[in-house]
């Protein structure tokens, strides 16, 4: 650091070069994020000084998140005092950590917990084995992709302290068998934990027949993040448990605060994340929505039948707007698209695949393009 500081030009300047090194989202088909809403952005910044670690100093926007808690609750099912039984995070990786964490909280009992997740489960329960020590035990897919109830069955003993479901998996956009789980985690009296960060901003608005949430009875939790297809900005996540009693087994002394409690896994909040996500969904409503997802989906249906028009079938039809293409030698051509078109595409695990989520900055002539490129190298 300088002894002398910057002029406010000279600081735009740095960060109009910075912003320039950056990648658009035009070419982006790999990303679960982007553009927040104006309106989120808007709020984001009347809030920025707002810390929900310490909400005693800003109770307007500690009511806002309440708000929003009820919002969610609308969407999921949850009818037991929403505002109560959870809090906003910094996305789907604090809000499954945490919910993990509650599990084993829970069950203090157990001195050797393993918790039980298809393969598909994201990474980040990785990260809580890994901070934790506790056993994560992976279930295999059955050929729709979904976790296979006989091995979920297989893997759990007398230690296992919860099952986890995927209504919305990272790279298939496949719902796992939630009523199923249900039944199951019932009958053993698990906890069972549905990661929905990215399908809880999706199937609400799609009049699908699944029922993966707080509707059924044995879903204990439910993650769901408004900086994906919420439209919020960045960090804007949101956990939920059926009870405050799972919430509880969260909580921590805290002495210097304006409060006397602390739920969350970080101490210091985003309020301005709070205020972003309670003004988009506000301003949208479920009309809003509802368009947003109508959009995606018929894009996704466009890109999924050019691709076929190419000779390229998806791995399984798209439950939502994320889509697994089936070419040969996936890797290379990933890394085609992008060093020679600059197309930004992922890569499914098993089967390896072209993973694409067809998130709103994508439209009609983007597709075009993408199809038009794809074609060139197949």
């Amino acid at each position: 650091m300088e002894e002398t500081g910057l002029s406010r030009d000279e600081i735009l300047s740095i960060f109009k070069n910075a912003k320039s090194a950056d990648t658009s989202y035009d070419r982006v088909l790999s990303s679960m994020c982007t553009y927040p809403h104006e309106i989120a952005v808007l709020a984001h910044t009347k809030f920025i000084e707002a810390n929900m670690g310490d909400p005693g100093l800003f109770p307007g926007t500690y009511d806002l998140e309440k708000k929003v808690l009820k919002m969610f609750g609308s969407l999921l099912h949850h009818n037991n005092d929403p505002e109560e039984c959870g809090y906003l995070t910094t996305g789907g990786t604090e809000s499954n950590i945490q919910a993990i964490r509650s599990m084993v909280n829970s069950r203090r009992d157990v001195k050797k917990p393993n918790v039980v997740m298809p393969e598909s489960a994201h990474f980040s329960f990785d990260k809580v084995a890994d901070l934790s020590g506790i056993e994560i035990r992976k279930a295999s897919l059955d050929k729709f992709l979904k976790a296979d109830l006989g091995s979920v069955r297989s893997l759990i003993d007398e230690n296992t302290i919860g099952i986890v479901g995927i209504a919305g998996t990272t790279e298939f956009g496949q719902i796992d068998p939630i009523e199923q789980l249900s039944e199951i985690a019932l009958e053993k009296g698990l906890f069972l934990h549905v990661d929905a960060a990215f399908g809880g901003f999706v199937l609400p608005f799609m009049g699908l027949d699944y029922r993966y949430d707080f509707e059924v009875e044995g879903v204990t939790s439910m993650t769901i993040d408004p900086h994906k297809m919420g439209l919020s900005t960045i960090p804007s996540g949101g956990l939920m448990f059926r009870e405050t009693e799972y919430l509880d087994d969260l909580e921590i002394h805290t002495p210097y605060l304006s409060i006397s409690k602390q739920y969350s896994l970080t101490g210091t909040r985003s309020g301005a994340a709070v205020a972003s996500t309670y003004a988009v969904m506000k301003h949208l409503g479920r009309e809003g929505y509802r368009q947003v997802i109508d959009q995606c989906m018929e894009q996704t249906e466009d890109i999924v039948a050019g691709a076929k028009a190419l000779g390229i079938e998806p791995v399984i039809d798209p439950v939502m707007n994320i889509v697994a293409l089936q070419v040969p030698d996936a890797d290379n051509i990933r890394k085609r698209l992008l060093d020679e078109f600059g197309w930004h595409v992922s890569i499914t695990r098993k089967p390896r695949a072209l993973r694409l989520v067809i998130m709103p900055h994508i439209n009609s002539s983007t597709i075009e393009l993408f199809l038009n490129d794809l074609e060139k190298l197949i």
